[in-house]
């Protein structure tokens, strides 16, 4: 079977340490005291002085000081700009010097030429240890993998994700990248697959049925995929095919099946690329279905992946009728659901039907008809669903003084499943803050138990509710649910009790309440919301009623 070009290019991204340092010396970090036509120079000075001083002064092997050296170049340029003054002439001698009198914290340099992102070196520095030499295990095991074929910037991957494969036994190691080899693999076959899946490497990682179940699948789709020609060989072949299989057990889909049903699907299985498989997966959870459940639905039915599920518009009550929602339920939508209503788009489809409360119901049909009905959907007419009060609030919005801030903030809305109708440009009209902040609020009160749809309900009925920070939102809700005791029920009717102050109207009202709650003085028709939502003129108008002595113990509970 031929392969496909996109398959072909992605194999022609590598691992190598060569093609690394070439893009880091391209993009070497500002070095303000050297004139640009000498950083080129600098640079590879100062990476021949660190191999030397790793390989002379610290006695490691030359190859890997050279690994060291030349993929560290972040590391090294805040060295270089140690140097006080720049003289090309003696820019060698100045470098090494400092290396003599001011000993580098060597786990810096390693962590980074191992592939590490050098934002994220800072974090994984062991306490208490300069040099390599101090650690027993890290450099035996660099050495045993890099030995093995794995390229040294690759070996960071491996760091992050399992950093306990770093304190084994170097021969125990060896001894199980060997075992991987009994399974029918070659050694570069053997590093894809451990890049891909780094816990069988790890001590925990121990080898039972599931690593037999992974290697038979691995070997099945190579087999009937006629891979061992083209990857075998090539660790980014093999990390590739690899790692789409990973996307499937990441999402609960049992190993030793998943083999078959890719060799099923093999076209579909290598002309698309891994970035757009993640992407459709990522997509299709946010349907807040079970995850083995779309990875399953994936793997049988793979032309879903070919759907552009982002660009098209989307009729919400088309969509919906397209899809076989009944009369009376399509009623019940508009009626209930009018902020939802009107155009979207297709990449907001899993928050509309989310916001509907109908996203196990469309995945279910989603499934059921193959993706059929998906693939087939488009709007009737270009007027179709079009709400004119949304197109003038839109047309206000461009002409406004920040109009880039409130379209950002209107994306928010359409993105959690709001429609393109009047009701959302009014709901605009009363959010504060930028769109990463409210998306950050709405979060949290997702965090806390909120339903998703409850919530765009409630943004609806009070959309100030998410102007403040989350904080603060947490700090209501525990109130709520442990000071008063109520359950989170009770903000469906009664949404606006996240909006008031918590210490100077929540806090004093509630105190105020217990009072006549203890003293038997609670009118049968006043609750908690009506006692918080009653304006402070009208509230202390209303204390002489119940009591003579209520308004002097509400101005106590200051």
């Amino acid at each position: 079977m031929p392969f496909p070009r996109s398959f072909s290019v992605v194999l022609s991204h590598g691992f190598s340490s060569a093609s690394t340092h070439s893009r880091k010396l391209s993009g070497f970090p500002n070095l303000p005291k050297v004139p640009s036509k000498y950083q080129s120079r600098v640079v590879q000075e100062a990476q021949k002085a660190l191999t030397d001083y790793l390989h002379t002064t610290r006695s490691l092997p030359y190859t890997f000081a050279e690994h060291i050296a030349k993929n560290s170049i972040f590391s090294l340029c805040s060295l270089i700009r140690k140097i006080d003054s720049f003289y090309a002439s003696t820019f060698s001698r100045s470098f090494s010097k400092i290396l003599r009198y001011q000993p580098i914290n060597e786990f810096e340099f390693f962590f980074e030429s191992i592939g590490i992102d050098h934002n994220e070196i800072s974090r994984l520095m062991p306490r208490k240890k300069f040099f390599l030499s101090e650690d027993g295990s890290i450099l035996s095991v660099s050495f045993v993998l890099s030995g093995f074929g794995f390229p040294w910037n690759t070996l960071g991957k491996l760091y992050k994700e399992e950093v306990s494969i770093f304190s084994q036994c170097s021969s125990e190691l060896m001894a199980r990248l060997r075992g991987f080899k009994e399974y029918g693999f070659g050694n570069l076959s053997v590093v894809g697959i451990c890049l891909a899946f780094p816990h069988l490497l790890s001590l925990e990682g121990e080898l039972d049925g599931d690593t037999d179940a992974l290697f038979n699948d691995l070997k099945r789709v190579s087999v009937e995929l006629d891979l061992g020609s083209f990857v075998e060989g090539n660790v980014d072949g093999w990390y590739e095919v690899c790692s789409k299989v990973r996307v499937f057990y990441d999402l609960g889909c049992e190993k030793g099946k998943v083999g078959e049903l890719i060799c099923r699907r093999k076209e579909f299985f290598l002309e698309c690329p891994k970035d757009v498989l993640v992407h459709k997966v990522e997509y299709f959870c946010k349907f807040c279905v079970r995850k083995d459940y779309v990875g399953w639905f994936l793997l049988k039915n793979p032309k879903v992946l070919s759907i552009d599920s982002e660009t098209p518009v989307i009729s919400v009550l088309g969509l919906l009728k397209h899809f076989g929602l009944n009369t009376k339920k399509l009623e019940e939508v508009s009626q209930m659901y009018h902020h939802v209503l009107g155009r979207n788009k297709m990449a907001n489809l899993p928050h509309v039907m989310r916001a509907l409360d109908l996203h196990e119901w469309f995945f279910r049909k989603i499934m059921s008809t193959k993706s059929r009905l998906l693939a087939t959907y488009s709007i009737n007419c270009p007027d179709e669903d079009i709400d004119v009060e949304f197109l003038d609030g839109l047309k206000k919005i461009e002409s406004s003084r920040l109009p880039a801030h409130t379209m950002s903030k209107l994306d928010f809305l359409k993105g959690i499943g709001f429609g393109e109708n009047a009701l959302t440009i009014k709901v605009l009209n009363d959010l504060h803050g930028n769109s990463s902040e409210l998306q950050e609020r709405f979060d949290c009160l997702l965090r806390v138990g909120i339903g998703y749809s409850k919530l765009c309900l409630m943004i609806r009925m009070a959309p100030k509710i998410i102007s403040q920070s989350p904080e603060i939102l947490e700090q209501k809700v525990k109130f709520l649910c442990q000071e008063i005791g109520s359950s989170l029920e009770y903000l469906d009717n009664f949404p606006r009790f996240l909006s008031f102050h918590l210490e100077n109207r929540i806090k004093r009202r509630h105190r105020f309440f217990v009072w006549l709650r203890e003293n038997g003085l609670i009118a049968k028709n006043l609750s908690i919301a009506s006692m918080i939502a009653t304006s402070e003129k009208n509230f202390v108008a209303r204390l002489s009623g119940i009591h003579p002595a209520a308004p002097k113990q509400y101005l106590e509970c200051f």
